[in-house]
């Protein structure tokens, strides 16, 4: 149902489009002859089951596959049809968050194998996020 008001779950559902965005490198409306909106674009993709020709190619799939499917999901739950199916905030915030985890967690397993001395980089990584209303 649709009721023209923006609501908590219409913001999750913008997010989802510019996370959306931000994973594909494709804007919203993507230029085809039928001007296909991005969540049926990734839905199609998502058929095909290859995250690879999702995720934005300038990353030359250096990216954790698991993440990428996981940041995926979450976009597409934001932008699903019926706002009770979409997330709230924070369980966006969190799912994000173990996805950063997994990307950081692999370049430093990464770093770890080209070191020489076998020493360990420790790599601060700030998650706190303040999920009150921002007065204006």
């Amino acid at each position: 149902m649709t009721s023209n008001r923006l609501t908590e779950k219409s913001d999750v559902y913008s997010f989802g489009v510019v996370l959306l965005e931000i994973i594909t490198s494709q804007p919203a409306i993507i230029k085809s002859p039928d001007k296909t909106h991005i969540s049926h674009w990734v839905r199609s993709m998502l058929y095909k089951g290859d995250i690879k020709n999702i995720v934005d190619s300038r990353l030359q799939q250096n990216f954790d596959t698991n993440s990428a499917w996981k940041a995926v999901e979450i976009g597409m739950a934001c932008v699903s049809l019926n706002s009770s199916d979409r997330p709230n905030m924070s369980e966006v915030v969190n799912e994000l968050k173990e996805c950063l985890a997994a990307e950081s967690a692999r370049k430093r397993a990464g770093r770890r194998k080209t070191k020489k001395d076998g020493s360990i980089e420790l790599v601060p990584l700030n998650l706190a996020i303040e999920l009150g209303p921002i007065a204006r």
